[in-house]
């Protein structure tokens, strides 16, 4: 049992840092050799950062939340627009509501979208009025002028594409998570449910869709490992990525989960179920606080039952993001924090509120 649950972390742990790795090596691909030019469109507008992190959000599982933490961690959108992504989305919980619940499923979604881009738009309204910045000002000044230097010297570098161990590492290393995610090894267990009856068949209820999407994301961070300079590869790739944050996000994921995957098994949720639904709501969003696809599907399954009314599963939904916010925590445990504390107090209000018309 000890066995299987460690199996279980370390598969997951796998599994997150590899989707992060390949998602900040793709941003920081195209942000390069593009010029800055890719996502200059997306960093004038903050609606647009907002409700474009509210949709990954809303994709169901984790892997949309991972592209917005990676968006965030490369300063690409705002903190608003990741109080958005957090609150739109569900974690794994997403394909449980779908398949038990599926009629009432669309209107959930919609709600949390809704209430995501609104909380979004009035979290960066706050932050520019009360002048709070994701970091600070020298931190900023200091990365705007690495960004501008690192495109003048990626056009004028001699661009030279030498079969170096660095280059080789990283290329197989993305190819063998490409046959990991391809093959299923990596797959964790937390899926809907609901049995596939036709074996080869993509089940929309499933996250596996999914990882052959990311399976196909790879194969372009192969193309720009193969023919990208060895300037590129060696400075943005290996030193800023693999050497800097794939230990970071790796090590802080597996010390999380280990410690709620143990935590959990002297925990019974379930027997603080009560039918008093103001308490619900403040466990639901309590329990939200915890980085973890799991805890929460009780919530879920007792909104499915019958036993406890929709705010309850609003506040749930909105309080936990699933596996989504631990890159975060290992990038930034500041704005970790601040996000999760908002999203308790997002979740509580909503909850309560909804109480009057549900």
């Amino acid at each position: 049992m000890i066995l299987h649950l460690l199996l279980d972390i370390l598969r997951n742990t796998i599994l997150i840092t590899g989707l992060v790795t390949v998602m900040m090596m793709l941003i920081e691909s195209l942000n390069i050799e593009s010029g800055g030019s890719f996502f200059k469109g997306l960093k004038k507008t903050r609606t647009g950062q907002v409700i474009l992190s509210a949709m990954l959000g809303s994709i169901p599982g984790c892997i949309g939340g991972f592209a917005s933490v990676s968006l965030y961690t490369h300063r690409m959108i705002s903190f608003g627009a990741l109080i958005a992504m957090m609150i739109a989305s569900s974690g794994d919980e997403a394909f449980m509501i779908v398949a038990m619940v599926p009629d009432k499923a669309l209107m959930i979604f919609a709600i949390l979208f809704l209430i995501a881009v609104v909380c979004g738009l009035a979290t960066d309204f706050i932050c520019d009025r009360i002048k709070i910045r994701d970091h600070s000002i020298e931190t900023e000044l200091a990365e705007d002028t690495r960004c501008k230097q690192d495109f003048e010297v990626h056009e004028h570098v001699e661009k030279t594409r030498r079969l170096t161990w660095k280059r080789v590492v990283m290329f197989l290393g993305v190819l063998v998570f490409i046959a990991a995610l391809a093959s299923g090894i990596l797959d964790h267990g937390h899926g809907s449910g609901v049995q596939e009856n036709n074996p080869g068949r993509i089940n929309l209820l499933d996250e596996k869709w999914m990882q052959y999407l990311f399976a196909g994301l790879s194969l372009i961070v192969l193309g720009f490992l193969i023919f990208a300079s060895d300037h590129y590869v060696e400075r943005h790739l290996w030193d800023h990525i693999v050497k800097k944050h794939l230990p970071t996000i790796f090590c802080w994921t597996l010390g999380v989960l280990l410690l709620v995957g143990f935590g959990l098994k002297f925990i019974d949720i379930s027997g603080w179920i009560s039918d008093n639904t103001a308490l619900m709501i403040l466990l639901a969003a309590a329990i939200g606080i915890i980085p973890e696809s799991g805890p929460h599907l009780v919530f879920v399954t007792l909104y499915a039952s019958g036993i406890v009314p929709l705010p309850v599963l609003l506040a749930s939904s909105i309080s936990q993001d699933g596996h989504s916010s631990l890159p975060l925590l290992a990038e930034s445990k500041k704005s970790f924090a601040a996000a999760k504390l908002i999203n308790f107090a997002i979740a509580l209000i909503v909850g309560y509120g909804s109480m009057l018309v549900f």
